[in-house]
């Protein structure tokens, strides 16, 4: 009979967990919807029309305190909310590039940090995860920009030293910045361990 106690205890707890895990990435969801609502400017004068906001830091530290699959997921719920709502110009290619580049990245920062969570583990994973989500908007630029933009692939080509990729490395680079310094002190709240 104890046996049948400590399974159902175990059940209960394992239920909560996920129900706490959910609520945390509803929250992120939200942050991040905000996040991009409320921040967003050009980084590079010359192209204006490729705005910073940091969107993707709630989903960086969801990534890091719940793993690469809940990123994953938490990457195509705040594309399609943000795609059909403050990014709605962006359309259905907004979407699709969006949870392909910060989805790569979540899920490779997330396998990387797992395996060891330290601090030295953290910059590794978003150094490695910045340059990830790098390529992979190089490529959804070259097959997406012609066809969103009506623009030939040679201008695409054109544009990726001067403005696509280094856009994209300083994007990248300040989201991981800020889920660093941000991270440790509220991943005890969105565990519930505080």
């Amino acid at each position: 009979m104890e046996n049948i106690y400590t399974k159902v205890g175990a059940a209960k707890t394992s239920n909560k967990m996920s129900t706490k895990m959910m609520v945390s990435l509803a929250m992120l969801a939200a942050i991040s919807i905000v996040l991009v609502a409320a921040i967003h400017f050009p980084l590079i004068p010359a192209a204006a029309f490729l705005e910073y906001d940091p969107a993707d830091i709630p989903i960086l530290i969801g990534t890091f305190a719940f793993g690469p699959v809940a990123g994953l997921l938490l990457t195509i719920v705040v594309s399609v909310v943000q795609g059909l709502t403050v990014s709605a110009s962006g359309g259905i290619i907004g979407i699709v590039m969006h949870i392909f580049a910060t989805g790569a990245c979540a899920f490779v920062a997330g396998t990387i940090y797992k395996k060891n969570k330290t601090r030295k583990n953290a910059v590794l994973a978003l150094v490695v995860g910045a340059l990830v989500q790098t390529v992979a908007m190089v490529i959804m630029n070259m097959i997406f920009t012609p066809l969103f933009m009506g623009q030939p692939l040679e201008v695409v080509l054109s544009m990726l030293v001067p403005i696509i990729i280094p856009f994209n490395l300083l994007k990248a680079g300040i989201n991981g910045t800020i889920t660093f310094l941000l991270y440790k002190s509220i991943s005890h709240l969105l565990k519930g361990n505080a």
